[in-house]
């Protein structure tokens, strides 16, 4: 990697884990989270998320883990460790994802405006962007 580019796409817990490694650090501080749409849909997030298959064997288990996950101290050690955004609201931010969108306007100590969409509204779109990221040859 050059490091090179205009524009990149990505999750940011990588950045997190970017600035807190000291190998990485300036990798990270050379670039800055910019959330998009904050003037009217807001930003598109992805979720970690989970489920439980109807199969399961051990479906009590199963949904007692999602609830742990879902719970308060998992949700803090996503959001402290891994530099996420919790699904639960109330959660501090890590002090790393606190800095992100700086000196956007409406965006502040990382909280911004998020995309409520239907998600099957916006799986609609699949095969045209796709068609968009072929010719302008993303990836490569």
């Amino acid at each position: 990697y050059q490091g090179q580019c205009d524009v990149a796409l990505g999750n940011t817990y990588y950045m997190g884990k970017m600035l807190e490694r000291e190998d990485q650090r300036a990798w990270g501080a050379s670039v800055g989270i910019y959330f998009p749409n904050q003037g009217d849909r807001g930003t598109h997030m992805n979720i970690s998320g989970g489920a439980v298959i109807k199969a399961a064997k051990n479906k009590a288990e199963a949904v007692k883990l999602l609830e742990f996950l879902s719970g308060n101290l998992a949700q803090y050690m996503y959001a402290q460790v891994n530099h996420e955004y919790p699904v639960r609201s109330g959660i501090q931010y890590s002090a790393i994802v606190q800095g992100f969108g700086g000196g956007q306007d409406g965006v502040k100590k990382g909280v911004f405006k998020q995309d409520q969409r239907n998600l099957a509204e916006i799986s609609s779109h699949r095969k045209k962007s796709i068609k968009i990221l072929d010719e302008v040859d993303f990836d490569n």
